[in-house]
């Protein structure tokens, strides 16, 4: 089960840090949809950023260390909830999918590390 773990993780450490480094830099086809479709005001992307590095952070940090692995998937699942409810608010049915995937991705990633303990 760690093996999984640690491959899971990775993938979604890596896949966070990346969303997260382009909100942070202002990319604009990462803000552009955020605060024109979605209605996110542009003083929060900075934060949403923060957030995904963050996370993707603790979910490396994770792979030695369970109970931060844990906690920085637990919100990762939280995170992307909103996003999913943020998307479905908006009507923004095309953004739901890839968020929906990353939040159970997110819900695997716990689950395996839940596991592997």
């Amino acid at each position: 089960m760690f093996v999984a773990a640690v491959i899971v993780s990775a993938l979604l450490a890596l896949a966070t840090a990346f969303s997260g480094y382009g909100k942070l830099t202002g990319n604009p086809q990462v803000v552009e949809p955020l605060t024109t479709k979605l209605g996110v005001p542009r003083r929060f992307i900075p934060v949403l950023g923060a957030l995904l590095l963050a996370g993707a952070v603790g979910t490396v940090a994770g792979i030695w260390w369970a109970p931060i692995g844990i906690a920085a998937t637990g919100c990762f699942v939280v995170y992307f909830l909103g996003a999913v409810i943020t998307h479905v608010r908006a009507k923004d049915w095309a953004g739901v999918v890839p968020t929906g995937l990353l939040m159970v991705f997110s819900a695997a990633a716990l689950t395996l590390r839940l596991l592997s303990l």
